[in-house]
């Protein structure tokens, strides 16, 4: 099961789970996105359709930010004329929860939440006991070289 949507002047081939960027959109959805643009849709393998009932395409947003820099170089020979200018184009990550058509409908897997780690706390307290056992002991300052003496000419 796939869908092909436009979204932000691009085409993108989405299956349930898959992991998009896009160009950055409206963040008053509360996270939940849904594209209006649905060029095909596919119920099986070897099955593609333009969709004649309304289709859905639903996602969540995961993440926003930009793009590594992209370096914009402008330069006329013989005109002592150079212009160098950069650009971090900004995105939203999103993740297809949902493709719905002609009355069925395919979802995603549900992801599961991460635990926050736990602190070690009480390994914390027993630390310097632990150095002391593996045998580490403050180092000692190595003993002061004695200053050579100067030889004189003999006249």
């Amino acid at each position: 099961m796939y869908a092909v949507i436009r979204a932000g002047g691009k085409q993108y081939r989405v299956a349930p789970g898959d992991v998009i960027r896009v160009e950055k959109l409206a963040t008053g959805t509360n996270g939940q996105v849904e594209f209006p643009e649905i060029l095909a849709v596919s119920g099986g393998e070897g099955q593609i359709a333009k969709p004649e009932a309304p289709a859905r395409v639903v996602g969540e947003l995961v993440e926003e930010g930009r793009g590594a820099k992209i370096l914009v170089f402008h330069y006329k020979r013989k005109k002592q004329y150079k212009k160098l200018r950069g650009h971090r184009q900004a995105f939203s990550a999103v993740r297809i929860t949902e493709i719905a058509f002609d009355g069925q409908s395919f979802k995603a897997p549900e992801l599961e939440k991460k635990q926050p780690k736990v602190k070690k706390a009480a390994a914390e307290d027993h630390e310097p006991e632990a150095k002391i056992a593996k045998g580490h002991a403050k180092k000692k300052a190595a003993p002061k070289k004695a200053a050579a003496k100067k030889t004189t000419k003999k006249k």
